[in-house]
């Protein structure tokens, strides 16, 4: 019944005479563990857990808060669970949230997944309700966490439609940046792509994506934006995908935005 293990560790190891209390792992609810590992929300793990589906060193339980410790057990997983990692690459349309459900009853960025036969996939970064284009999705919680590093993840290039028409001293502030409660926000470049008779539009790259950054920064300047879309992340770049369509990232695109070291796709 059981196909998908996911071993953490060496269970052999679990009663070692000379382990010290000092040197012991961490404990996590099962269910979490599945859940930070990428294979499903942590709202449909605790329902594989609950149905027998989950079995942590070779015993089924059914607890979703189970403890399980990192480095040390193995957990083995139901049919359910991907047998192998996903990278997928989304044009989000503006509208949708990022996120598995929405309180607000709200239409999300998995409506773009309907009738695909897909595992369970997370995703890599945000863009807010009003934002669209390029959004990854993957299994694989140490390739998506390298992404969004803020310290060695990928550019973040986008396209921004203002109100406006900026100057020299405007694109010259931008990577500058302000300070706001305590926050700097700033671009790593910015540029004039093209000019209308009221508005214009941008090339913005970031290093990192704080939580609406680029319209909290142009908002500092007096300049509202009018449309949002990012165009790549590193290497992978938007390019012709149609709104709302999904395709499989290459295996170039995936080892691109790896690790160094990182055992990846070639």
């Amino acid at each position: 019944m059981l196909a998908t293990t996911i071993t953490l560790g060496d269970p052999s190891r679990m009663h070692g005479k000379d382990k010290s209390k000092s040197d012991a792992p961490p404990r996590h609810g099962v269910a979490r563990v599945i859940s930070k590992l990428g294979l499903a929300s942590r709202t449909q793990a605790a329902q594989w857990v609950r149905d027998g589906r989950v079995m942590v060193n070779g015993r089924v339980v059914r607890d979703p808060e189970f403890p399980v410790r990192m480095g040390l057990d193995t957990v083995a997983c139901g049919n359910d669970v991907p047998a192998a990692y996903r990278f997928l690459a989304l044009n989000k349309p503006r509208g949708l949230v990022t996120s598995a459900r929405d309180e607000h009853g709200r239409d999300t960025v998995y409506r773009c997944f309907d009738g695909a036969d897909l595992p369970w996939l997370a995703p890599v970064g945000r863009l807010d309700k009003a934002s669209e284009g390029l959004l990854l999705f993957c299994n694989d919680p140490a390739w998506a966490a390298g992404v969004t590093d803020p310290a060695t993840g990928p550019d973040k290039t986008y396209h921004v439609q203002v109100d406006a028409i900026p100057d020299e001293a405007l694109l010259r502030s931008l990577p500058a940046g302000v300070v706001q409660q305590g926050e700097r926000l700033r671009a790593k470049s910015a540029r004039l792509l093209r000019v209308g008779d009221k508005n214009a539009w941008l090339e913005i790259v970031l290093v990192e994506g704080r939580n609406r950054q680029i319209r909290r920064l142009l908002a500092a300047f007096d300049v509202a934006v009018l449309r949002l879309v990012r165009v790549a992340i590193g290497a992978i770049a938007l390019g012709d995908l149609p709104k709302g369509q999904w395709r499989e990232l290459t295996a170039a695109e995936i080892s691109s935005l790896a690790r160094p070291g990182a055992d990846r796709p070639s």
